[in-house]
């Protein structure tokens, strides 16, 4: 089993028009993407923040990130992007894999498309007064053990 990469343009989402297309290494083990900050401040993006991440040796480094619009395999989410060296490989993480509904094959080295799941449904219905609650299908746990309705 080798290596899954995958086309995918990382777009300013203040200006679409500005955008950087590149190669990218899916690691599953890997929360968020990375682009090297050459490409990012290219297309006009800035840090919006640090994050502290584990590598894979185990040691622990803060790296800028910023938020972008991702797009692969005809998917557009929008997702944190690590600022990587000038250089390094840039890296398709597995919340935007998510997002856009994949998974990896590893054996046939490419993405496959899941199937698209709600997690629940909600019906609302208007209150009748207006300090009375909307009631929903949904029951959540109390800190107590009852249901909130």
């Amino acid at each position: 089993m080798g290596a899954t990469y995958v086309d995918v343009t990382i777009r300013n989402p203040a200006d679409a028009t500005k955008s950087w297309t590149g190669s990218f290494l899916v690691d599953t083990g890997a929360f968020d993407s990375l682009v090297p900050r050459e490409h990012l401040e290219a297309i006009g993006l800035k840090p919006k923040g640090q994050r502290e991440y584990r590598l894979a040796d185990g040691k622990r480094t803060a790296y800028e990130i910023t938020t972008a619009d991702i797009e692969f395999e005809g998917e557009l989410v929008g997702g944190t992007i690590v600022y990587g060296e000038d250089g390094s490989v840039p890296l398709l993480g597995v919340t935007a894999l998510e997002s856009g509904g994949f998974e990896v094959d590893p054996r046939a080295e490419k993405l496959n498309r899941l199937p698209a799941v709600l997690l629940c449904s909600m019906q609302l219905t208007a209150p009748r007064r207006a300090n009375q609650q909307p009631k929903s299908n949904l029951r959540l746990p109390s800190v107590n053990g009852g249901a909130v309705h």
